[in-house]
């Protein structure tokens, strides 16, 4: 346990006090003002000191989570970046395949377009030599 400046000072003062208020205790005498006052006072101390483990449990705790969360963070931003190449990538495959099959149906429907106007065209010089 770790010694707070209350342990250090003040109990360590009144601790005498305190071994003489056991002993009249325990013989069954009677406690004064001043001796009730001496055990309320350790009492607090101890309190402060309870309160002192306690705020160094919960200081701990919220180092440890920051620290959670900074690894939490390092892991998100990562795998972001990670996802964020990957997307970029995936999307510009999709957009080459897209602009190939785009390509490829202009050039289909170019070819459709030449060979009927020829067969419009060879329609028509046949329908004129006849005529």
């Amino acid at each position: 346990m770790n010694k707070t400046r209350v342990d250090d000072m003040l109990i360590e003062m009144i601790e005498p006090k305190i071994q003489e208020i056991n002993k009249k205790f325990t013989n069954g005498e009677s406690l004064t003002q001043d001796d009730i006052n001496t055990l309320l006072l350790k009492s607090q101390y101890n309190h402060i000191n309870h309160l002192d483990e306690k705020l160094n449990e919960v200081t701990q705790a919220v180092i440890n989570l920051e620290h959670k969360f900074e690894i939490l963070e390092t892991n998100y931003k990562s795998d972001f970046k990670t996802l964020s190449q990957q997307y970029k990538s995936d999307f510009k495959n999709l957009e080459e395949k897209i602009e190939t099959t785009i390509q490829k149906a202009l050039n289909k429907n170019m070819m459709m377009l030449i060979m009927v106007l020829g067969f419009f065209l060879t329609l028509s010089k046949l329908i004129d030599k006849m005529f």
